[in-house]
């Protein structure tokens, strides 16, 4: 059994006990999460698609940290110039462990 769920602008396919690193959440460390966009339920080989939700199902998981993510380098540069411009960026994350899928 599977899932397609849309969280922080995104889809993710996910299962029961999968980890998840998604766009940080407004919830601490030990809450239990509720997804109510659900996109698409496989079960048993029958599929679910939504139009654009599938309705009542529902996929629950568990918050188990925050953090921030490897830096990347943003460098703009023009030539002959001198116009440089050097900046690092670290997106914040949370880690989610699917515990249940209902639908």
């Amino acid at each position: 059994m599977y899932a397609i769920i849309e969280t922080g602008g995104k889809q993710y396919k996910v299962e029961e006990g999968a980890v998840l690193f998604i766009e940080k959440l407004a919830a601490t460390e030990g809450d239990v999460v509720t997804f109510d966009k659900v996109l698409f339920v496989s079960k048993d080989g029958k599929v679910t698609a939504g139009a654009p939700t599938v309705a009542g199902a529902t996929v629950t998981g568990k918050v188990e940290k925050h953090g921030k993510g490897q830096k990347i380098i943003v460098y703009k540069y023009k030539s002959k110039k001198n116009y440089r411009r050097k900046q690092g960026h670290r997106q914040p994350f949370t880690k989610v462990v699917i515990e249940k899928i209902n639908a």
